[in-house]
């Protein structure tokens, strides 16, 4: 099950307050600033950094990659 609009436009990294990017298909929610990614657990997000994943270079090419391709945007736009 998709995660609600209005939910996905405040969703934020707790580490660094920025925008995520939204994998739905994997059910996990992905920093690339941070090159973290937090799982999506019975539609709901697992935002505790502990609980988070580092990924690896070739992980984060290939979400970043995948973002492009699917059109993907992150959360919400930050503010300048």
């Amino acid at each position: 099950m998709p995660l609600d609009e209005r939910l996905l436009e405040i969703l934020a990294c707790p580490e660094d307050k920025g925008p995520l990017l939204y994998f739905e298909d994997e059910d996990l929610l992905y920093n690339p600033r941070l090159k973290r990614r937090y799982r999506i657990d019975g539609s709901i997000p697992v935002l505790l950094v502990e609980e988070s994943e580092t990924v690896s270079d070739a992980e984060h090419e290939r979400l970043l990659a995948k973002a492009e391709s699917k059109g993907i945007r992150p959360t919400f736009s930050e503010r300048q």
